[in-house]
């Protein structure tokens, strides 16, 4: 069977612009698979939101960020790629941090070059680590990849241009290159012509981030292809479109007014895996086991 990294793989050498909405639980990565896409992200800032209702900031584990990633990768059959964050420690750490993403079931792991304790890159207060420190933490997650259960594809993030500007950001994306990253993801451009002097200065695999009223132009998925980006990772989307529906379903509510528009029961047992069951559960004839029958109501 073709590893996870090899289908991202395959991926990346198609024609045109990979679209990647993130996922932050099973339920969401399960939707994002139905929907049709090809994989998904685990997106830090969401996992830290919906798992702790904290904003990233670095409070979120790596135990905590493992244990969500192995029950999203059980939930699909796409790969997803896992937020590394700062590798969370040194070299050793970042090593043991790739092994345990392989083993949780990750096609790809994301590190950047923030200091720890790190936070979302279109938040104020980031800093990065130095030049030294960064390559040597892309250079131990393609070490570790040598010694992995499995292969894993390595994106490679700075968040240098906020800090120490443009041309410092381009330096890091060219190293981490040279160590053998496999897509290069320079957060937080500040305009179009930024965006186009990355994707013109470095060589390999470039990924865009569209978050809605982040620090980056929000562009449109033809403009990104045109400006020379292979993938657009939508790291908030349904996270905020989630987060508007449940606020309004909530106000009604409270208002004693009944939410229309909501999914039918049975397509949310559908969503989540209810025919499947039933199914299985016929072939083991488990007795005294309900499951298959209709419900009294």
């Amino acid at each position: 069977m073709k590893s996870k990294a090899a289908t991202i793989r395959d991926l990346l050498t198609q024609p045109g612009l990979l679209l990647m909405p993130c996922c932050f639980d099973a339920l969401s990565a399960k939707l994002i698979e139905m929907a049709g896409f090809s994989f998904t992200f685990m997106s830090g800032f969401a996992v830290s939101a919906v798992r702790l209702g904290l904003p990233d900031t670095g409070l979120i584990s790596y135990g905590e960020m493992v244990e969500q990633g192995r029950n999203i990768c059980s939930a699909v059959t796409i790969p997803v790629i896992g937020d590394g964050d700062t590798g969370y420690g040194n070299a050793m750490n970042v090593k043991r941090t790739v092994h345990g993403y392989v083993d949780a079931g990750f096609g790809g792991i994301m590190i950047e070059d923030q200091v720890s304790p790190k936070r979302c890159g279109h938040t104020r207060g980031k800093q990065v680590v130095s030049r030294e420190e960064a390559v040597t933490r892309i250079r131990a997650a393609v070490d570790a990849r040598k010694t992995a259960a499995d292969d894993i594809v390595i994106i490679a993030r700075t968040d240098a241009r906020e800090t120490h500007g443009l041309d410092e950001a381009l330096w890091r994306m060219q190293a981490f290159e040279d160590c053998g990253a496999d897509i290069l993801f320079l957060e937080a451009p500040c305009s179009e012509a930024e965006m186009r002097r990355f994707c013109s200065t470095v060589k390999g695999v470039t990924m865009a981030n569209m978050v809605e009223g982040g620090k980056t132009p929000f562009l449109d998925q033809k403009k990104l292809e045109e400006i020379g980006y292979r993938i657009v990772a939508y790291p908030l989307t349904i996270l905020n479109a989630g987060v508007a529906a449940m606020q309004q379903a909530l106000a009604e509510l409270h208002h004693n007014r009944q939410v229309r528009g909501l999914l039918d029961f049975s397509v949310l047992q559908e969503i989540v895996g209810f025919k499947e069951y039933y199914e299985e559960v016929k072939q083991y004839a488990l007795a005294g086991d309900p499951s298959g029958d209709d419900p009294a109501c």
